[in-house]
């Protein structure tokens, strides 16, 4: 007597594995990545960010698309959306700090002033009434201020910066 048979699609998760997807090889796993996440906002942004992390200027040049975004962007940031917008501007964060700052100081430095440069209009446009938007922007003034540090920028020049955000801090 057979034992049961199992369907196709029970085999394929059965004998799917690292080695077997290895041997599709680079093209056809980006072109798999590519057809999945096509649609999907949030799996673009990650298949996006592992891609960056093995590239810190394309990583740079991705967080800075996404800042534009952000700040061309006029949608109303109610409760429902804000821990996912929260979310995202942690992780533009993250990615500045642990991706772009290693590499090139400078350039973390410059994303960080694009990104902080976005909570007067963002807070305009957010259902806020606990802060926790306005805490995320807090945050990246703090990686600011270590990033700078660690960028040793022209004094006068991160000074003069400096002091227009605080003249234009609403």
């Amino acid at each position: 007597a057979e034992g049961p048979r199992l369907s196709y699609r029970a085999t394929m998760m059965v004998t799917l594995n690292a080695k077997r997807l290895e041997s599709l090889g680079a093209q056809c796993l980006a072109e798999i990545l590519v057809q999945i996440s096509t649609g999907d906002a949030p799996i673009q942004r990650r298949v996006m960010e592992l891609a960056s992390a093995a590239a810190p200027k394309q990583a740079a040049r991705e967080i800075r698309r996404r800042l534009d975004f952000i700040g061309r962007s006029r949608t109303y940031i109610d409760s429902e959306r804000r821990d996912a917008f929260i979310a995202d501007i942690g992780k533009q964060r993250r990615a500045i700090r642990e991706q772009v700052a290693k590499h090139d100081p400078g350039d973390a430095l410059d994303l960080l002033w694009q990104l902080t440069e976005l909570a007067g209009e963002v807070i305009l446009r957010c259902d806020n009434r606990d802060d926790t938007v306005l805490d995320a922007f807090r945050a990246a003034c703090h990686d600011l201020a270590e990033i700078a540090a660690e960028s040793r920028p022209d004094r006068e020049k991160l000074a003069e910066r400096t002091f227009q955000a605080i003249c234009a801090n609403s």
